[in-house]
């Protein structure tokens, strides 16, 4: 097998969503009694399908997904298996610039390949790797997973160091004596996040949630243009912020909340986003915050048991 790492290309959407799908054991439906019940794949409809894994679920969306990112929103690669003209990995990769001890990065979101074929995964992160010295990333970052294959991918070719560890809490939403301005944010250029960290939501990197939230890319599929997303400014106490408030996928009267802001995350700040939702009715919010800021939430913060922790990898020599 003779493998060629370059640029995804469009026409290259097929075998990707191929890779993707090979990853679904099972593809199921909820019916309207909430009874879930094994379905082949071609019986779904497109939201349905993204249900299962996102937007690489289907040839349609993921056309769409991957356009977005070739027009700047992120770093996407495929190896080619040139005798045989196929796809036989890709991976997916957003850089952006968060204070320490991140700084600039390189944030690898997906790897995947043919089952087996370990040296496609090695070659797309060595990629990967020159593409982050091409753009100054001093660090290469990942989402670590129990079992998941980029992890393990990422372990086999270099050592994987914890850069932090986020917990998601759930919040009641109330009414607090604070002044604050709350305005609509129209602009999704990443620009005006460089160099800023994301305290609340980040369960990847900062820039990656941000293409994955602030751009209105899938609100052509009804179901997911139903779905409550309010895009905002914040100001509180003199400290800015973005906030992208997105309404519970099963229950409308929570949400989750996702934030950026140039400063650390400070007690007014939170009490603006609560306030901001006690107001339009929300009752529980979903807040996923690293240790270090879990004590702003107060006593009545709940954990609920998920956590995730954000490495580094150091390449090794070959």
């Amino acid at each position: 097998m003779t493998i060629s790492i370059h640029p995804a290309r469009l026409e290259q959407t097929a075998h990707i969503v191929e890779q993707f799908k090979k990853r679904i054991g099972v593809w199921q439906r909820i019916d309207s009694d909430g009874r879930v019940a094994d379905v082949p794949y071609d019986s779904l409809s497109l939201y349905e399908r993204w249900m299962h894994g996102g937007a690489w679920m289907s040839i349609e969306t993921g056309a769409i997904h991957l356009n977005h990112v070739l027009l700047g929103g992120g770093l996407a690669l495929t190896a080619f298996d040139d005798i045989n003209r196929r796809v036989v990995g890709y991976l997916e990769a957003y850089p952006g610039v968060e204070p320490a001890p991140i700084g600039a990065n390189l944030h690898i979101a997906h790897l995947v390949s043919e089952p087996g074929v370990q040296s496609v995964e090695d070659r797309l992160i060595t990629a990967a790797a020159a593409e982050a010295k091409a753009l100054k990333a001093a660090t290469i970052t990942l989402t670590r997973w129990a079992e998941d294959a980029l992890s393990t991918a990422a372990a086999r070719r270099g050592a994987l160091k914890t850069m932090g560890c986020v917990r998601r809490y759930l919040v009641a939403p109330r009414s607090g004596q604070v002044f604050y301005r709350a305005t609509e944010q129209t602009s999704d250029d990443p620009a005006l996040i460089n160099g800023w960290a994301m305290p609340i939501g980040r369960l990847s990197s900062a820039r990656q949630m941000w293409e994955a939230l602030m751009p209105r890319t899938f609100d052509t599929i009804p179901e997911i243009q139903a779905r409550k997303m309010h895009r905002m400014k914040f100001n509180a106490a003199g400290q800015d912020a973005y906030v992208v408030v997105q309404q519970g996928l099963y229950n409308p009267r929570t949400a989750d909340v996702s934030c950026w802001t140039p400063k650390p995350l400070t007690a007014q700040l939170l009490a603006s986003i609560r306030d901001w939702a006690h107001r339009e009715g929300y009752r529980a919010l979903a807040l996923v915050v690293g240790d270090e800021d879990a004590k702003l939430l107060g006593t009545d913060a709940e954990a609920d048991g998920y956590s995730q922790e954000t490495c580094a990898l150091e390449l090794q020599e070959r």
